[in-house]
């Protein structure tokens, strides 16, 4: 698969990933999709993020949840919707396994 192909089937299923949080009672609000190289660098550095995360291919969101009004900022928050998600494409990664709950993406070249 290339990167327009991968690219392409991620973004065909975000609508999808935002229709369930909504069956699943959430509101929800799109985070970062892609992300500036720079900005890559200054969160690694920082110990916020990695340098080589997939957000930079465009292959990942990070997802905002709320329910009765308050923001989830809790992994559990999305399991139910994460492990929907990797049920979706062979690709399809969740953040949570690794603590970052709220980002859904397609693996690419080894990273998630």
């Amino acid at each position: 698969m290339t990167l327009r192909e991968a690219r392409c089937a991620f973004t065909a299923l975000l609508p999808n990933l935002i229709r369930k949080a909504h069956e699943l009672g959430f509101e929800c609000a799109a985070g970062e999709i892609q992300r500036d190289p720079r900005i890559a660098q200054l969160n690694a550095k920082s110990g916020r993020g990695i340098a080589n995360s997939v957000h930079l291919q465009g292959l990942a969101i990070d997802l905002h949840l709320y329910r009765g009004g308050r923001y989830l900022t809790q992994t559990g928050d999305h399991e139910a919707l994460g492990q929907w998600w990797e049920r979706q494409h062979p690709l399809a990664r969740w953040g949570g396994r690794w603590g970052d709950g709220n980002h859904y993406s397609f693996e690419w070249q080894g990273r998630k």
